[in-house]
């Protein structure tokens, strides 16, 4: 028997390979129209980053993570974390002031696979670290819907919330608190624990039961003061003249603790009962917390697989691969070194080409040029050899074109291909 891939994890075969290989380049595109700069981190970090930095009763940290050598070291679940450390130990706030970075990345979860969940995924994400300005919350917001609309996805909804200071927090807790404790034998064991741990995280929740309770629940938008309402008001107003679509969503609050103020998120009814598209928020207190000066900061992320379940929903035309331009088929040694050294020519001209190495027949070799959707095909053998001639072959309609030695064929392979590119 076979040994079996991990469960929950998957292989991205050549076509798949391929049009992930698109998505990534296109994203990356974007992120440079908006002046975001890679990052790279590696694929496991110190245990206590992720428990310092994302909270320690976060279904992540308490249930999630894979770590290893007695809980020292844990395969990376999240980037915001790893990139606020590099950023602090690379000390890239002396470069700029604003730091706007991007990653695309393999992460790592101990939860269920399902549809579009996996425990190695792929995610895209961007941060902006240093700016507590309004503008670049309207501009992280136009960031995700640009990347999506990039690729034809248009119906997602964004729900946008503030979740206010910490102090602001404590006092709706408290409030949240006393509410919740009329309901708290008809809550979830999730939501009962989170009740003493962290009753903000009951918010989260998608308990049918939960959600019941939480119907007439006070709102935290309640219980902000005015400062905080009006920079929330300022980015609802960009967004309109950005023409941004949203709505307000006064009970959205992310999965992690370090979110503060904005709070935002992208679905779709695409991707059925599990809609999150994209999600992010400010996490002004992260940087500080992580040993760094108080930096306000903001991002978000986006899981890949769950993007190409909507790209395959929407049937989104990928581009096909570079064609091969010329198949030579060879009779013999000598035409074998031959056809090498002709591919080795044409590749280094940027030509596509492929030839056998089976040893198989001609025929058997015009077969495998036609199942490759070759453009051209060439046999190569003694009298081509001696001659220094050969009939090129255009694999479309059968059509052949004499043409005498080696340095012709590669020039006019070169025309045919800068041709079919422009």
């Amino acid at each position: 028997m076979f040994i079996q891939k991990p469960k929950g994890t998957y292989d991205l075969l050549p076509g798949r390979s391929f049009q992930r290989n698109f998505i990534e380049t296109k994203l990356r595109e974007v992120f440079s129209d908006f002046n975001y700069s890679e990052i790279r981190t590696p694929a496991f970090e110190k245990t206590s980053l992720f428990r310092r930095g994302i909270g320690e009763e976060t279904d992540i940290v308490s249930k999630e993570m894979y770590s290893f050598n007695e809980d020292e070291f844990t395969l990376k679940p999240e980037m915001t974390a790893p990139v606020i450390r590099a950023y602090l130990e690379n000390s890239l706030y002396n470069e700029s002031p604003l730091k706007k970075l991007f990653y695309i990345s393999n992460m790592f979860r101990r939860e269920r696979p399902q549809a579009g969940r996996f425990r190695e995924f792929s995610q895209y994400g961007a941060e902006a670290i240093g700016s507590g300005d309004y503008l670049i919350d309207a501009e992280m917001i136009l960031l995700a819907d640009t990347i999506l609309k990039k690729f034809g996805i248009y119906d997602s909804k964004i729900k946008i919330n503030t979740i206010g200071s910490l102090s602001e927090r404590e006092n709706y807790i408290k409030v949240l608190k006393n509410y919740l404790s009329k309901y708290i034998n008809e809550l979830s064991a999730d939501s009962r624990r989170r009740f003493e741990t962290n009753p903000l995280r009951i918010l989260d929740t998608k308990d049918k039961k939960d959600l019941e309770v939480l119907k007439d629940a006070p709102l935290l938008y309640d219980y902000l003061n005015e400062d905080t309402k009006s920079f929330f008001e300022k980015i609802l107003f960009n967004l309109k003249l950005l023409n941004v679509n949203y709505e307000t969503d006064y009970r959205l609050v992310r999965g992690f603790d370090y979110y503060t103020s904005t709070t935002f998120e992208f679905t779709s009814e695409s991707l059925g009962a599990q809609n999150s598209l994209l999600g992010g928020g400010r996490y002004d207190l992260l940087v500080e917390q992580l040993g760094g000066k108080p930096t306000p900061a903001i991002g978000f992320a986006a899981g890949i697989e769950r993007f190409e379940m909507i790209l395959e929903e929407k049937k989104f035309c990928f581009p096909s691969e570079k064609e091969i331009i010329l198949y030579v088929a060879s009779i013999g040694e000598e035409s074998k070194i031959s056809a090498l050294n002709i591919m080795n020519s044409l590749r280094n001209s940027g030509i596509k080409c492929e030839t056998d190495f089976l040893n198989r027949s001609v025929k058997s070799q015009m077969k495998e040029a036609n199942k490759c959707n070759a453009r051209y095909a060439v046999v190569i053998g003694e009298n081509e050899l001696k001659n220094n001639s050969f009939q090129l072959k255009k694999m479309s309609d059968g059509n052949e074109i004499s043409i005498t030695n080696f340095e012709n064929l590669i020039e006019y392979l070169k025309n045919e291909n800068q041709t079919s590119s422009s």
